[in-house]
């Protein structure tokens, strides 16, 4: 080869930032001189398809090889042969295996002025004859005394002294190019890294900004408990698991105990297991690595790293499918993980606090939830109440919530007569303070800046008593509603022959969740009702 022409590969390299481009231009630019034949590039890399590999037998340590990354040549026998193909026989080579594995592990140069007359470094003499086939030169590629990869030339001429030191020269440059476009690849990864974490943590900070807005609000004893245990096991790094319906709070809480704990200066990280697809809960807990299969056309940070040193909150946690449950296990108990795509093993330091308005015991008996991931979750639990159970809260949440929403639609804060606030306690709240703070939202567009008016509550769907209809409903007992509403489930019951959940059960007619009324039918001991319920649930 003409010195001119592999000063000119060097210079086209110096501007490649990308490995792929580096390799691509060194075996372009050496094939286009017509007395090399075949120049091929490996570079060193992970074991990672040894079952399948044609050298598997030859291979004394599966962990790392080289990989055929770059070909090019043209064939004298087959002018339609594809040589540029980097898959094949030869896509990986062992360490120290045959001339290519020798150059690999020793780090040392290879030339055969003869390929013929030395059989012992040519699997197929038949080939080099037809192909014409004269010499071969193998070259490390160095950087800074670590052998990146090989670079194989098959050559239709002789190779001699002074061509073969500046091939030696040429090597040493391309390892350079190499490393280089390694490290410009490595800076964009991280880049894009960090803007992947960017958004996901002004996704947690400012998505939902309503919910961070929330505070814990209330002064029942009921609420009192939870903020005490709260105030508690927040300093000890304890697992906690948080139980509760939908809608009472179970975030508020998990951000709370953040705030109150030894991590509160670093990223509390929310990830809500109900709202992920079953095929993409690994990559969202670990991440991927881009093309680690089809769509990942970038590297993602998962949730776990992206909570490290700091709170993950994992929450409708019942819902991780089983088969994932064991690799949740395994980051919970070890602290490490693998990205998809990546054989690497990351090491995290993150706190657990899970959520659920699943019985997750009942779930683990019956064989639905993994009974040791159960007991790791649970260290610490953690029962909100219900609404219902604190109604001494709700004038104080609907002050709260009345002052939120008329600041937000920039409208007065409308007054609340007794008798509204009387029918927002007698009401049952199926969907808790989210329901109420929604309730609230709408009275006060409603409202104007006058007298909010509730009346449509007692409509909604759940209620515990039929709607008024007499402009100043009378106030009912508590007990007497609930009465009322067993009644109201017994008879839904019958009529559905006992079924809960599903199109046309007994959860549909009532217009409530189907886990809100099984919550019903056990806290109340709807007598065979109870039975359904257990039969219908697992």
């Amino acid at each position: 080869m003409q010195l001119e022409m592999l000063q000119s590969i060097l210079l086209a390299m110096t501007r490649e930032r990308s490995t792929q481009r580096v390799f691509e231009t060194i075996v372009e630019g050496m094939s286009a001189d017509g007395g090399y034949a075949l120049v091929r590039l490996w570079v060193r890399g992970p074991g990672d398809r040894c079952e399948g590999c044609a050298m598997r037998r030859e291979c004394p340590d599966r962990r790392e090889c080289l990989h055929l990354v770059a070909s090019r040549g043209q064939s004298l026998t087959d002018p339609g042969a594809d040589w540029s193909n980097t898959e094949g026989r030869f896509a990986r080579f062992p360490l120290g295996q045959r001339k290519i594995g020798h150059i690999g592990a020793t780090g040392e140069a290879l030339l055969l002025e003869d390929v013929g007359a030395d059989s012992r470094w040519i699997v197929n003499p038949q080939w080099a004859r037809d192909e014409r086939i004269r010499s071969f030169a193998g070259q490390p590629l160095v950087f800074r005394g670590e052998v990146l990869g090989v670079l194989g030339i098959f050559c239709r001429e002789g190779i001699h002294g002074e061509a073969f030191q500046w091939l030696r020269y040429f090597a040493d440059q391309a390892a350079v190019a190499l490393a280089n476009a390694r490290a410009f690849e490595e800076v964009e990864r991280l880049r894009l890294e960090l803007e992947e974490e960017n958004a996901l943590l002004r996704e947690e900070f400012l998505g939902d900004g309503a919910a961070h807005d929330l505070e814990m609000v209330g002064q029942s004893e009921a609420l009192r408990r939870v903020l005490g245990q709260v105030d508690l096991v927040a300093p000890t790094g304890a697992a906690i698991l948080i139980e509760g319906e939908s809608g009472s709070g179970k975030e508020l809480v998990a951000r709370a105990i953040h705030r109150r704990s030894k991590r509160a200066d670093k990223p509390l990280v929310k990830v809500n297991c109900a709202a992920i697809p079953r095929e993409l809960f690994e990559s969202e807990f670990f991440g991927h690595v881009k093309g680690a299969f089809t769509g990942a056309v970038r590297d993602r940070v998962g949730r776990f790293q992206l909570a490290d040193r700091g709170t993950l909150f994992l929450d409708e946690v019942g819902e991780i499918p089983l088969e994932l449950q064991s690799k949740l296990l395994r980051v919970l108990q070890e602290g490490e993980f693998e990205r998809i795509g990546e054989t690497t093993t990351r090491r995290v330091d993150v706190r657990i606090v899970a959520a659920t308005n699943r019985d997750l015991k009942r779930e683990a008996e019956a064989g639905r939830f993994r009974e040791d991931l159960f007991y790791r979750l649970s260290v610490f639990p953690v029962s909100l109440p219900p609404l219902r159970e604190r109604r001494d809260d709700i004038p104080v949440l609907l002050s709260h919530f009345i002052g939120q929403a008329a600041q937000r639609l920039g409208v007065p804060a409308p007054s609340v007569s007794r008798t509204e606030l009387a029918r927002l306690q007698g009401y049952d709240w199926p969907g808790n303070v989210r329901e109420l703070a929604h309730v609230v939202e709408r009275a006060v567009i409603l409202a104007r800046g006058g007298r909010a008016d509730f009346s449509f509550v007692t409509a909604a769907p759940g209620a515990s008593a039929p709607a008024a209809e007499a402009p100043k409903p009378t106030v009912r007992r508590d007990r007497d509603l609930r009465q009322e509403m067993i009644a109201n489930i017994e008879k839904a019951l019958a009529e559905t022959g006992g079924r809960i959940y599903g199109p046309g059960g007994a959860a549909e007619l009532l217009g409530v969740p189907p886990t809100t009324l099984s919550s019903r039918i056990r806290r109340w001991g709807i007598g065979w009702a109870r039975k359904t319920v257990e039969k219908t649930s697992g």
